[in-house]
């Protein structure tokens, strides 16, 4: 099998400008032309083909971008597992949070047409969530712990669901009393966008709105404020305008059936955890076209829309966002009075846009980068970052739904940085 992998990657790696220009990305550049090693370049091919061969995980798709062109392109190990099909730089992946970058860039292009301001409320647009109260914990003598409710100080607003300080949490976030409010995942999957709605606006906030960042459901509400605004649902709105728009011909919330022979899958069991991997079925339509989770893509795909947003705003003549916005959401909105706590998932040396976490300076974070970079992941494995000040995109696409998937981000920036001449 390892002979069999070593040949795929070989291969894949002599057809790279070829499969780049078929993508519709930009043109195709061999690394020196915009910067790079090739040499170096070659470490994340090798690197990724010994965590296939040893059965870490299944397979990946990298893409590196620099100065607006594709300079390396590479797919290793299987696209599925079970069947053996090899991974191919056309395999669509499943982006779990990734694509809540794309449910913000909808949200501000509404924004920027006037038609919602970020210091609205939300309950504008969805009246329920203007009923929510704050759920503070109280434990008695006894040990019995209830949950008092308590009033907003102020309603939540849409710049606090982009920058997840709307008071909102997931249920798997933590273990407290008002985690335990929230609803399960399985029942988030099963409910349509009323439902859902209604769900969370039972619970309580797990803390006041602008004074605290917690990962949350907040992005889903942001798509459903979509929804409302634009009275379309988010899919119709992000195809006809960004995804078409952008030549991104399979992002969708959903794999058709003629698409569905290039879904990377997972192992049947996770390698660190010996537990079958809990993932959204991406085969069939979803009930609710979720901001937070729901959609799919290429790393073809994605890269263009993160180029678009390195670019201002624009890319091959279309402008999706104007510069100053995509300036304003990769800009830090948390500042010094919002508390991020020791679950504060984006880590030291970063802060939180409107969409995506932000990085502060050179140094502090524990990984390599530049001030002003930004980036987001999702849970099944997925990630991509911009770093504009080396004009870089770069997004790793692999089905690892697993707690070692933090480590391949890591992993990632150092392989590919390491490659800068």
């Amino acid at each position: 099998m390892s002979r069999l992998i070593a040949v795929i990657v070989l291969t894949l790696a002599v057809l790279l400008p070829l499969h780049a220009l078929a993508a519709g990305l930009p043109a195709a550049a061999k690394p020196e032309d915009v910067g790079l090693s090739s040499a170096r370049l070659a470490l994340i091919e090798r690197t990724l083909r010994t965590e296939v061969e040893t059965g870490r995980i299944p397979g990946a798709v990298v893409l590196v971008a620099r100065k607006g062109r594709v300079a390396y392109l590479t797919s290793v190990g299987l696209r599925d597992p079970n069947s053996k099909a090899p991974m191919t730089p056309d395999a669509i992946f499943a982006l779990a949070s990734m694509t809540k970058p794309m449910a913000s860039v909808a949200a501000m292009m509404l924004y920027e047409e006037g038609r919602l301001l970020l210091n609205d409320p939300v309950s504008k647009y969805i009246p329920a969530m203007g009923k929510m109260q704050v759920g503070v914990e109280r434990t008695d003598a006894t040990g019995k712990v209830t949950v008092l409710l308590v009033p907003v100080e102020r309603e939540m607003t849409i710049q606090d669901l982009l920058r997840h300080t709307s008071g909102l949490t997931y249920n798997n976030r933590g273990t407290t009393a008002v985690h335990k409010l929230y609803p399960d995942t399985p029942t988030v999957r099963s409910a349509g966008p009323d439902e859902f709605i209604a769900l969370l606006a039972r619970a309580p906030l797990r803390f006041q709105p602008g004074t605290k960042w917690e990962y949350s459901h907040a992005t889903d509400v942001l798509g459903r404020v979509v929804e409302v605004v634009s009275g379309t649902s988010l899919g119709a709105f992000l195809q006809g305008r960004v995804w078409t728009p952008l030549k991104m011909t399979d992002t969708a919330f959903w794999v058709p059936a003629d698409k569905q022979a290039r879904l990377a899958r997972p192992f049947d069991k996770d390698p660190a955890t010996g537990k079958a991997p809990d993932m959204r079925d991406v085969t069939t339509p979803p009930k609710f076209e979720c901001g937070g989770g729901c959609a799919v893509a290429t790393a073809a795909d994605y890269a263009r829309f993160a180029q678009m947003l390195l670019n201002g705003g624009s890319l091959d003549g279309v402008r999706i966002l104007g510069r100053k916005t995509v300036a304003y959401m990769t800009s830090d909105h948390l500042g010094p009075n919002v508390s991020r706590g020791g679950d504060y998932s984006p880590g030291d040396g970063y802060g939180f846009g409107l969409g995506f976490a932000v990085r502060t300076s050179d140094g502090v974070a524990s990984t390599s980068g530049s001030a002003g970079d930004f980036h987001w992941s999702g849970a099944y494995g997925t990630s991509f970052w911009v770093d504009p000040k080396e004009q870089l995109v770069v997004v790793t696409m692999m089905v690892n739904p697993s707690p070692t998937r933090g480590h391949y981000r890591l992993l990632m920036r150092s392989l590919v940085l390491q490659a800068l001449d």
